[in-house]
């Protein structure tokens, strides 16, 4: 009865404003990219204080609250899972990873992913040579896998390892998603953080054919004068 007594303390946190706000923010409509999604009202803050009091909740309950129509129950499962993962020895992280992984159909959406990938996927192969999983995720047909490789580099950009970044961006410059854009600029822009000389490589070789969010991602926290150079230049426009 766990995943139902975790649904019970979200649901006494919720509200129906916020639960509006978030189904529109999300982009729950028809033909959206968070189409049928549900919400209870829960902020982020308040998600994480059911999740802290479960953090022991065993794999079999995480996975009815994942597979729940309820977002902030799939939110909970996906932050105890971090929390498991950040405990775990060797052979527990990878069941936790191979678990993570073939319930990917269920972080559906962009929070979901961002908040969960990095810390597990992106933590687990931060030390191993071999990350051919990220590019397994990429040639997914499954918009969250692609994003899951994407954001998982995060954990490689804080320790000054770029590569996979770079190269993931440039395999994604032609996605026709916006929310892959986004990714791709968000982590250029990380780089950019820790290595301005490496981002504006990057930029100088692709800007011209970068989708224009990505860009506009991409150069945030570059100088006015950087931002206008590179927004001058024609950038192919993006859709969803």
């Amino acid at each position: 009865m766990r995943a139902t007594s975790i649904k019970e303390q979200l649901r006494q946190l919720g509200n129906p404003a916020k639960a509006d706000h978030s189904a529109y923010f999300f982009k729950t409509g028809k033909g959206e990219y968070g189409e049928g999604d549900r919400f209870i009202g829960c902020t982020v803050p308040e998600t994480r204080s059911v999740a802290k009091i479960n953090r022991d909740t065993p794999l079999t309950e995480l996975e009815k609250l994942l597979a729940d129509e309820m977002h902030e129950c799939r939110l909970c499962a996906l932050i105890i899972l971090v929390e498991q993962f950040k405990q775990a020895d060797g052979q527990k992280r990878e069941v936790i990873v191979d678990f993570y992984l073939s319930h990917t159909t269920r972080i559906n959406n962009w929070d979901l992913v961002d908040l969960s990938s990095y810390l597990i996927v992106g933590e687990w192969l931060k030390g191993k040579d071999d990350r051919t999983l990220l590019y397994r995720l990429a040639a997914s047909s499954l918009l969250w896998d692609q994003r899951i490789a994407v954001v998982s580099t995060m954990a490689f950009i804080r320790n000054n390892d770029f590569s996979d970044t770079l190269r993931l961006s440039e395999i994604f410059l032609t996605h026709k998603h916006d929310l892959m854009h986004k990714a791709c600029g968000w982590m250029l822009r990380e780089v950019g953080k820790r290595d301005e000389s490496t981002l504006t490589g990057f930029l100088e070789s692709h800007c011209m054919v970068m989708p224009r969010t990505m860009l506009r991602y991409a150069i945030e926290r570059l100088s006015p004068e950087q931002k206008k150079k590179y927004m001058q230049r024609p950038a192919r426009q993006t859709t969803i």
